[in-house]
């Protein structure tokens, strides 16, 4: 899709292009280009003086780019209270049902049970 800027021919105007609808009853049958601050309608997409974009200096590359941090060990993250089969979660809390407490989703304690992988179920939808 292009830039909605341009510069028109017609008032010489740093402005938008207002695209209208053209309806022959319910049926759409075209466009009308128009300059957003005069009113010149363009005939065809090709004559509209679109307004072209300078290209932005490149500052960083990918060799400026840290490496990636991995916070967690192999399989550490996986004995989180959010990975528990105890975890319960509803929009007002984060409940662990065996210590009876709230809890936040990255905790973890010593009683972990890993959940069942849910699949997918297309059926809902």
């Amino acid at each position: 899709m292009k830039t909605v800027e341009i510069i028109c021919r017609n008032c010489g105007a740093d402005t938008l292009l207002q695209r209208e609808a053209v309806y022959d009853g319910f049926t759409k049958t075209g466009e009308r280009l128009c300059c957003s601050a005069c009113g010149f309608e363009y005939a065809t997409e090709e004559d509209v003086p679109f307004k072209t974009k300078k290209a932005e200096p490149v500052i960083f590359t990918d060799a400026d780019r840290s490496a990636a941090v991995e916070v967690f060990d192999e399989g550490e993250s996986s004995h989180l209270c959010r990975y528990c089969a105890n975890y319960l979660i509803n929009p007002f809390t984060q409940f662990c049902s065996v210590h009876k407490k709230e809890v936040q989703a990255t905790d973890s304690c010593p009683q972990f049970q890993q959940a069942e992988e849910k699949e997918a179920d297309d059926s809902i939808l």
